[in-house]
């Protein structure tokens, strides 16, 4: 079976642990997601089953969308609200004041990664260290915050949720912490809910409990949406069996005898056979002035 599902994960629940039960219900060992959620946190994420694991790597340049709730005057050393609570702070904070301060924190800004997350240092994952009380510096990242809308402030209890669009890499729960220290009472994350993954939507989205239900029914094709209708974002061209035969043997294909218009170098292209299947990726080569194959993704 090959195509993406898009998953709505459960609280408490590695991105792993999703994929492990999907792969008992999708019956196949070829199996991936597009994006780590941490198990406190819910919401998309996209399962890759079959030939779809093959671009999982272009999934996961994807913006997304967050909806995160936090706590001002609680500092913790996760940064949300799992973690061991490293200092309390009075707040006194009004709405407006939070407006002001969130608002300073879109566009492009620098992050420096939490000591529990995955990212290496020096072949060991940070988590890993962090867990045996060792700190270790971290280079500053840069990211993007496309937008960030307060949607509503508890100003008795000092909790806050907050819409977040933002690129690939941006650690919310570390947003929220930087807000915290702006404001000059911490804050940290108290819950996260991933709501969009490029174009794979929470409303698009299905739980663990349908998955399994349909698989019961053998009906999980009927929700897995097909490799080429993810990667709209590419131009599609069509090109005539002799070229898909070539094209699924590895060879380029003339630029002049596709109808690639204002093709540019290195642009990446959906291309189709006649018959409407999807065969996979192509890439522009100005200098061949043809389309090389970039991945192939033919399902018979």
């Amino acid at each position: 079976m090959d195509g993406i599902m898009v998953i709505n994960k459960p609280e408490n629940y590695t991105s792993f642990d999703v994929v492990a039960v999907m792969r008992k219900f999708l019956k196949t060992k070829k199996i991936g997601h597009a994006g780590t959620l941490d198990p406190m946190a819910t919401g998309v994420l996209p399962i890759l089953a079959g030939h779809a694991t093959k671009i999982q790597n272009l999934l996961q340049g994807y913006s997304k969308e967050y909806r995160a709730k936090f706590q001002l005057g609680l500092i913790t050393d996760t940064e949300d609200t799992s973690g061991k609570i490293l200092k309390k702070n009075l707040v006194n904070v009004d709405v407006e004041t939070l407006r002001k301060v969130i608002s300073t924190f879109v566009g492009e800004i620098k992050q420096v990664p939490p000591m529990y997350s995955a990212i290496k240092k020096d072949g060991v994952r940070l988590y890993s260290l962090a867990r045996q009380g060792i700190e270790v510096s971290r280079e500053k990242r840069v990211v993007t915050i496309d937008d960030i809308e307060l949607e509503n402030y508890n100003e008795e209890m000092h909790e806050a949720t907050m819409l977040v669009r933002c690129s690939k890499g941006t650690y919310v729960r570390t947003l929220c912490a930087d807000i915290g220290t702006q404001l000059g009472c911490g804050a940290a994350m108290s819950g996260l809910e991933r709501t969009r993954v490029g174009g794979f939507t929470l409303e698009k989205s299905i739980t663990l409990d349908r998955a399994k239900e349909l698989a019961s029914e053998n009906k999980l094709d009927e929700v897995l949406l097909s490799i080429g209708s993810v990667l709209f974002k590419y131009n599609a061209v069509n090109v005539t069996d002799a070229q898909t035969i070539r094209f699924l043997n590895g060879g380029g294909l003339a630029l002049d005898r596709i109808s690639a218009k204002d093709a540019q170098d290195g642009q990446k292209l959906r291309v189709y056979g006649t018959d409407g299947k999807f065969l996979g990726l192509g890439v522009v080569n100005m200098a061949k002035k043809e389309m090389s194959v970039y991945k192939l993704l033919y399902t018979k």
